[in-house]
């Protein structure tokens, strides 16, 4: 199962000194930004150059404080088929926490309780089963 490391996430309730932290402080750069007003978050990605794994910081918009136990979110991995990734996982006794039924995404925990994002390499994969009607299994 080919795999590439992708990011690691961390939520912040302090976007603008992150900000400078990562750029000034650190010298990486921003290689991408999202804001969602639906989802009412924004996605800003660090990295030392472009194409270089990434530190993704999510600001959840609101007045939230984080502790250290709530402030790391994920390690994210690409992979080649999220559907065979997913099941070689199963095979081995993982549970798939938020199976990829869009083609593109997918959860697990490791043994040691952190969660990682599984994300198909380039284009979206069609739907198929059984993981289309999987229900998310527990939480991520």
């Amino acid at each position: 199962m080919p795999i590439s490391y992708l990011h690691a996430m961390i939520r912040t309730n302090k976007p603008e000194e992150s900000h400078l932290f990562y750029t000034k402080g650190l010298g990486l750069i921003q290689t991408r930004r999202k804001d969602s007003e639906k989802g009412h978050f924004t996605l800003i990605y660090y990295a030392a150059e472009e194409g270089a794994p990434e530190v993704e910081l999510t600001h959840n918009w609101g007045d939230q404080d984080y502790t250290n136990g709530d402030q790391f979110g994920h390690l994210a991995f690409e992979v080649n088929n999220i559907y065979h990734a997913c099941e070689q996982l199963q095979s081995i006794g993982v549970t798939i926490l938020r199976p990829p039924r869009d083609g593109r995404m997918a959860f697990i925990k490791d043994p040691n309780n952190i969660s990682i994002e599984l994300l198909q390499k380039g284009d979206t994969l069609e739907p198929i089963e059984p993981w289309l009607s999987m229900e998310n299994i527990g939480s991520w």
